[in-house]
């Protein structure tokens, strides 16, 4: 049987990944660390749509790390214990 995530577990998945992120930014100074800090970048340039009244700007970026991605799986452990 399939369960839904709940709040809880979504923001468990968020936070985790956001300080992969955060610990890769702070692992490219230190070279033993360095290899946290790997990864790739993908998405959208900004895109802007001028009508004269509004100007609209469409766009997204999403950085992959090998610490973020260390941080996801962590949170799908955490949230496989929280069931």
């Amino acid at each position: 049987m399939k369960q839904k995530l709940s709040f809880l577990q979504v923001l468990i998945l968020l936070i985790c990944t956001v300080l992969g992120s955060l610990i890769a930014k702070l692992a490219s100074g230190t070279p033993a660390l360095r290899w946290l800090a790997l990864g790739q970048s993908f998405g959208l340039s900004a895109a802007t749509l001028d009508l004269g009244v509004l100007t609209l700007t469409f766009g997204f970026t999403v950085s992959v790390t090998i610490a973020s991605i260390l941080g996801l799986i962590i949170a799908i452990i955490i949230c496989k214990y929280m069931r």
